[in-house]
């Protein structure tokens, strides 16, 4: 088991190394914010396996050098694609993509939320899953963000960006 975690984990690092991704480090800081609530989802599709790496996303608030923006499971952040199209119910990032851009993803359509004042839903996956939606737009982490506040996918490719918590893009450049 472990031999083959290892052998995933560094295929994965390849495909990162290999996908000429880059950006600037900056550090988020989750902050407290309001209670928890659950916002409409934009669809109803299946639940996904038990090999979702979190039984319902929980989206909070963080701080970091672009002000405030959303995190995910373990405080990591999220990101929008821009060659997504708002409200089309379907993810732009596919194949490789996903290797470097793991979606955000959920069991249930109703996402929690703490503090994300953007509409949240779920859209399919190709795999039957449900990935998050913030204000229409799908939600990934960036697999260069290993811990916590690491915004590494900020500006990446002039097309991946922080995601604020009313839900609007953060395009300002990493700060270093």
């Amino acid at each position: 088991m472990k031999k083959h975690l290892s052998i995933g984990l560094s295929a994965l690092a390849l495909a990162a190394l290999l996908s000429g991704c880059g950006g600037g480090a900056t550090t988020t800081t989750p902050t407290s914010a309001a209670p928890a609530t659950s916002a409409p989802a934009e669809s109803s599709a299946p639940a996904s396996s038990a090999s979702a790496s979190m039984a319902a996303a929980v989206l909070s608030v963080g701080e970091s050098k672009a002000g405030q923006i959303v995190v995910a499971d373990k405080g990591l952040s999220v990101y929008y694609f821009t060659k997504n199209t708002k409200d089309s119910g379907n993810s732009a990032c596919t194949g490789a993509c996903l290797t470097s851009w793991p979606p955000v993803t959920s069991t249930t359509a109703t996402p929690t939320v703490n503090g994300v004042t953007g509409k949240v839903g779920t859209i399919p996956t190709a795999d039957g899953k449900m990935q998050v939606t913030i204000n229409g737009m799908p939600i990934y982490y960036y697999s260069k963000d290993q811990a916590a506040g690491d915004t590494t996918g900020q500006g990446v490719g002039g097309v991946w960006y922080l995601v604020a918590p009313s839900g609007e893009m953060i395009t300002a450049p990493p700060v270093p």
